[in-house]
């Protein structure tokens, strides 16, 4: 009998966002698969996990996940990376893998799950959803994402002045993911449109590390990958 694939979304930063069901089932699974860091410092999922489970109490498999272009090695490594759970899930053992926020929501596991089941397309998946940073800056910032007829977008930030500016003129509400890179781009472009003061920038939103940033003050700042910008008009 083939175990039971669990996605599970270990929410922004913050263990005590850990869902009730989620919780649930990383104690009921065998395995818990967590996306691990090749040297460093532990993942966010990682150090969630951790806030609850041991590795003496459970199971548990890290998975480094490439960080390359090339797509030979990209397709290579993947299927490593699923075959080394397949081997638990065709033992019959439930695997639960964590991934921060969401588990389909710009998530590791979303391309993990389609890999899987063009490999091993009888293996029965459940998705637990998880609280996004999406949710966690609003909370943390008090910052409604959308009211009454309010359209709302959340848009990967890239070096596309046109195509950010358009994103901001045709919603109320945009929450710009992994702003670090074009910061300096983004600063430039809300003061074009005079919408800075309804800018927030927030780091590890809920995590001990969070920061929430002076927008005024970015100009030329080395951000964290895991930064976010939402702005409200």
């Amino acid at each position: 009998m083939i175990g039971t694939l669990y996605g599970i979304g270990v929410g922004p930063g913050d263990p005590e966002l850990l869902t009730v069901k989620a919780f649930r089932r990383l104690k009921e699974a065998d395995v818990i698969a967590y996306p691990k860091k090749q040297r460093g410092s532990k993942s966010y999922a990682q150090q969630i996990v951790e806030a609850y489970f041991s590795p003496d109490e459970k199971e548990m498999l890290g998975l480094v996940f490439p960080m390359t272009k090339d797509k030979t090695v990209l397709q290579e490594k993947w299927n490593e990376t699923v075959n080394a759970v397949w081997m638990h899930l065709s033992s019959g053992k439930n695997v639960a893998f964590v991934t921060e926020g969401d588990p389909l929501l710009y998530s590791t596991f979303i391309h993990f799950m389609r890999t899987m089941l063009q490999h091993y397309p009888n293996v029965p998946i459940e998705i637990v959803p998880g609280i996004s940073s999406i949710n966690g800056a609003a909370a943390r910032l008090q910052l409604p994402l959308a009211d009454g007829d309010e359209h709302v977008a959340i848009i990967p930030a890239r070096d596309d002045y046109e195509a950010m500016k358009k994103a901001l003129e045709d919603h109320d509400c945009v929450v710009f993911l992994k702003v670090a890179k074009v910061i300096d781009m983004m600063l430039r472009l809300l003061r074009e449109l005079d919408l800075i003061q309804n800018a927030a920038v927030v780091t590890k939103v809920t995590s001990n590390e969070e920061i929430i940033w002076n927008v005024e003050q970015l100009e030329g700042a080395e951000l964290e990958y895991l930064t976010l910008m939402v702005v409200r008009k």
